[in-house]
């Protein structure tokens, strides 16, 4: 194949190690927004302690409107991963059957900046 030298071994085991980073960032992504709430519940209010239910501090409304600001690089974070994993794999296995077209067109696939859609702000979450 012209202009390909693929390492298909070293594409599996890169990939598997991108793999576990990913399990790993999403219980850190997780472990994320309760941390937020948790932090913001703690760090107390300004107004007095018979003002209604739960009030929020001015700490807690700033790591609300962090956690709210962040959340699309997070998802972009996760959503870019597993796009670039699964077009090496993808790519991988064109480059396998020696079609050097459809590996590129994969690889061009992968590179695309992933849509991320967080849920309550368009079609109901998610990523492609």
């Amino acid at each position: 194949m012209n202009g390909w030298d693929i390492d298909v071994d070293g594409v599996e085991f890169v990939t598997g190690l991108v793999g576990l980073a990913m399990q790993d960032m999403s219980k850190d992504v997780e472990a994320y927004g309760t941390d937020v709430q948790s932090a913001a519940a703690s760090a107390g209010t300004v107004s007095g302690f018979y003002c209604g239910p739960a009030p929020t501090g001015a700490v807690g409304a700033a790591l609300a409107l962090f956690a709210e600001g962040t959340a699309q690089d997070v998802a972009m974070l996760a959503a870019r991963a597993a796009k670039s994993v699964n077009g090496a794999h993808e790519a991988t296995g064109y480059y396998i059957l020696g079609d050097e077209e459809m590996a590129a067109q994969a690889q061009h696939r992968a590179l695309a900046a992933p849509e991320v859609d967080l849920p309550g702000r368009g079609d109901g979450g998610g990523h492609k």
